[in-house]
């Protein structure tokens, strides 16, 4: 397989590429990770099963359009595709540093220009994708809290409903959600769409982003997601609100909008999210 792939990529960088040095990678709950190098040129690979590509096109269909903005530095795609049963992707490898307080200020600054991006006049995006393992449906939408009470909340109701984990009325949940963000209209700005510490890093001081769930949507779901597991440095939202202030109403807003990765948590690992989503929701009702 290493061989195949190491042929793959000498024919994608025009260049002789033989892999001698395989290190796992460890982290991430999607796929294997690797870091390949012959010496001189490393790589860094993600693989999965057979059913996995769709996962990488995706990904890398996410990745030209953070790059297109020309605002982060974001990992190119070097080659994907599937020998001996396995799916493959492979990307530049970056060395990841951890930011200073004005890399994190410059990462603020740079996600409001990308937000600023109005391209779209719709929510959604041309074509479904994934958020981790989860199947993310992007139809467009004109309104935004019929694309989100539907094709987030109520998806990923109807997900845990399948498995036998879901305890509300998935209907009286997505009436909630568009009450809630009903009067409310965003314009739809390009988003990452998981926007947590894990898929952020600095190289040289520069931002770099990776494993986008990218669609148009609210600006304010990227920022929600920052605050959810482990909040990112305060100099991040300054730079954020000394390009783009958020609007007073983001406060009200940001707990649904987390529920969604909540509810995402609790497909792919159970109970202890499954409650949290479950209170949010009943939170919704009061």
């Amino acid at each position: 397989m290493w061989h195949f792939i190491s042929e793959q990529i000498s024919q994608s960088i025009g260049d002789d590429f033989i892999c001698d040095d395989i290190r796992e990678v460890k982290g991430g709950d999607t796929h294997q990770n690797y870091k390949i190098s012959d010496g001189h040129k490393r790589f860094f690979i993600k693989l999965n099963g057979d059913d996995g590509l769709p996962y990488f096109d995706a990904e890398t269909v996410g990745l030209n359009h953070l790059r297109d903005t020309q605002l982060f530095r974001v990992p190119n795609v070097i080659c994907s595709g599937i020998i001996e049963n396995t799916s493959y992707l492979v990307l530049e490898h970056i060395v990841l540093q951890h930011g200073d307080e004005q890399s994190w200020y410059q990462l603020g600054v740079q996600l409001a220009h990308m937000h600023q991006q109005h391209t779209q006049e719709m929510f959604g995006w041309q074509e479904d994708n994934f958020i981790g393992r989860t199947p993310q449906p992007n139809h467009w939408h004109k309104r935004w809290d019929v694309f989100f009470a539907e094709e987030r909340i109520g998806f990923l109701l109807q997900l845990l409903a399948e498995k036998g984990e879901c305890s509300v009325s998935i209907e009286r949940a997505v009436d909630s959600v568009k009450q809630l963000l009903y009067g409310h209209h965003p314009i739809a700005s390009m988003l990452h769409g998981d926007l947590w510490s894990g898929n952020v890093g600095f190289h040289q001081r520069t931002p770099v982003l990776f494993d986008p769930a990218f669609y148009f949507g609210d600006r304010e779901t990227d920022i929600a997601m920052t605050e959810l597991f482990s909040r990112f440095p305060p100099s991040f939202y300054d730079g954020y609100e000394a390009t783009w202030p958020l609007n007073e109403g983001y406060a009200y807003r940001k707990q649904v909008y987390q529920l969604y990765h909540i509810l995402n948590h609790a497909l792919m690992f159970g109970s202890h999210y499954r409650d949290t989503a479950t209170s949010m929701l009943m939170a919704l009702d009061q």
